[in-house]
């Protein structure tokens, strides 16, 4: 019982460490204000960036027909 004791203290302990020195490079600098610019979106006309359902359908699509052509050889 005693032992159990033991090892859940240090784990905790451990564990407290863990999310303090993983909390350390954000509370490094409080008064640094990031600032996050808008995302280039110039170049999302291209096939495969054009993604409605998250992925690129016409580029995969391009990509999926060209399989055969490098698996066979010719």
């Amino acid at each position: 019982m005693k032992k159990s004791f033991v090892r859940a203290v240090t784990g905790a302990a451990l564990a407290g460490l863990v999310v303090l020195g993983s909390a350390v490079p954000a509370l490094a600098a409080p008064n640094d204000v990031v600032v996050v610019d808008e995302p280039d979106t110039s170049n999302l006309d291209n096939i495969w960036t054009f993604a409605p359902l998250g992925v690129p359908v016409l580029g995969l699509i391009q990509s999926l027909n060209g399989v055969p052509g490098r698996l066979l050889p010719s």
